[in-house]
């Protein structure tokens, strides 16, 4: 694999804690976080619209999104402490990027599991807020299996 040596550096993170604060982790599950759910909001749209066309977005998440779903996900024992909206939304962020590197989850089953977990009608805010959250959450409470706390 070309980035080998980006993942023989992950066998040294032995706690879910030296995870959610890694600020190169954190960088890279940004933007894996923002392609899923770009891709995931997409298909979405795709399938609830009435016309048959295929819709194509290219949002990032907001961060509240991703904090309130950490903290849904009863997960917040992984950001820094003290950790505000950012904080922990970088939490979420280099958690993502640990379990997509690490092989333990492609970026089609990421994907997945936020299509899968988008419901309402999400052109509205405030729903799309609710249902991405949700989404989130549902995908943080998946991944928790792969993370190894000492």
């Amino acid at each position: 694999m070309p980035y080998d040596l980006l993942i023989q550096d992950l066998l040294k993170f032995k706690s879910a804690k030296k995870i959610g604060t890694d600020k190169g982790l954190a960088k890279i599950g940004d933007a894996v976080v923002n392609l899923a759910y770009s891709v995931a909001k997409s298909m979405y749209l795709t399938k609830i619209n009435s016309h048959n066309q295929v819709i194509r977005t290219g949002e990032k998440v907001n961060r509240k999104i991703l904090s309130i779903a950490l903290k849904n996900a009863k997960m917040k024992d992984i950001a820094k402490s003290r950790a505000d909206a950012h904080d922990l939304a970088d939490s979420v962020e280099a958690l993502i990027a640990y379990i997509w590197l690490n092989d333990k989850m492609t970026l089609n089953e990421i994907i997945d599991v936020l299509t899968n977990n988008l419901t309402g009608n999400i052109y509205e805010r405030a729903q799309e807020i609710q249902a991405a959250t949700n989404a989130f959450t549902n995908l943080l409470n998946h991944v928790k299996k792969f993370i190894t706390e000492n």
